[in-house]
């Protein structure tokens, strides 16, 4: 049911074979980083990004190296980055599309340029597309096993943001590769031997995902489609207000977006950590320090929540950076 889903956003085919059924997005992640860990290898992670992926690759003593996202060009991947961090020991190179913590999405043009640059290094994508269709900007979700041909394509996914059942934990882990460049027998040996020590989703789970894909109703999607517009348009607007704050693009897709901190403006504040300690503590708001996903003096907003509550907590927001700007800016 699995690869019939994904296959309809794609020019070829999968196969019961490509796909294999994880605890979730996280256990699909780590799959991917321990099939292709080795020793001496490293992966190319994206900055900012998800902190499970250092974590993992740690454990499978990987390598980390960080390419950069672009802010100024609507989170792009900088491809000059990339092909500066690899090399012969270079074994996978991470994509998050949707964005997260950013809230962007990657136009079709540039997902090319990405694959072009992987089939250029030799190195496969990991693509995490755990947000895949949770988009309301310009650019339409395009997967990146689009490319599949061109470059091996490791796609992850679940259904806990589409479907919005975090706790069910059901993923996937799925080999884009039409041309076989990557899953020669021995690999996809090694992959179902890994998956046969690996503790699954319960059954009674994987037995409803053929329902669940075939029978939700497209309004259910488009509900949270438009709930999501709505909350990120409150995001753009009222932190547009809010001086020490600036917003580089306003979120396309997924839940999350990271907002700068211009922390030269701010009285009493030292960095991004001691901004979101002070707010939990003043205003019970709850920002995450973009320290924590590789942008220090960056903050990570959510903004899967209700209109109403998530109002209130900007405004306490903008009464916190008011309360703490230096006295000659609010003059």
């Amino acid at each position: 049911a699995i690869a019939e889903y994904l296959s309809c956003d794609l020019p070829y085919k999968l196969s019961c074979d490509d796909v294999f059924i994880t605890s979730g997005c996280t256990q699909a992640i780590d799959v991917a980083l321990a099939m292709l860990a080795r020793p001496g290898a490293n992966v190319l992670i994206p900055r900012p990004g998800f902190p499970i992926y250092e974590l993992c690759a740690t454990f499978r003593r990987l390598e980390i190296r960080y390419y950069d996202l672009l802010p100024e060009n609507g989170w792009e991947v900088d491809l000059d980055s990339v092909e500066a961090q690899a090399d012969q020991n270079t074994v996978g190179f991470v994509i998050i599309n949707p964005g997260n913590p950013c809230g962007n999405v990657y136009s079709y043009q540039h997902l090319k340029k990405i694959a072009e640059t992987a089939e250029k290094l030799k190195i496969p994508v990991i693509a995490d597309e755990v947000y895949g269709h949770l988009v309301f900007g310009d650019n339409p979700f395009v997967p990146m096993g689009v490319f599949g041909s061109m470059v091996p394509v490791l796609t992850l996914g679940s259904l806990s943001k589409r479907w919005i059942v975090p706790g069910w934990r059901l993923g996937w882990f799925v080999i884009n590769d039409p041309s076989c460049m990557f899953k020669n027998p021995k690999i996809i040996e090694r992959i179902k031997k890994y998956f046969d020590i690996l503790g699954g989703p319960a059954t009674f789970i994987q037995a409803a995902v053929p329902r669940i894909i075939e029978q939700t109703d497209n309004a259910f999607f488009k509900k949270t489609i438009n709930t999501l517009k709505q909350t990120s348009d409150i995001c753009w607007d009222m932190i547009k207000e809010i001086p020490c704050l600036t917003f580089p693009q306003k979120p396309q897709g997924s839940m999350a977006a990271m907002i700068k901190l211009n922390i030269s403006s701010l009285e009493d504040i030292s960095d991004d950590i001691d901004f979101c300690f002070r707010l939990a503590k003043e205003e019970s708001v709850i920002f995450l320090p973009g320290t924590v996903v590789g942008l220090k003096n960056w903050l990570r907003i959510t903004f899967a929540a209700d209109p109403l509550s998530l109002k209130e907590a900007l405004g306490r927001l903008k009464s916190f950076c008011k309360r703490h700007t230096k006295l000659m800016l609010q003059q």
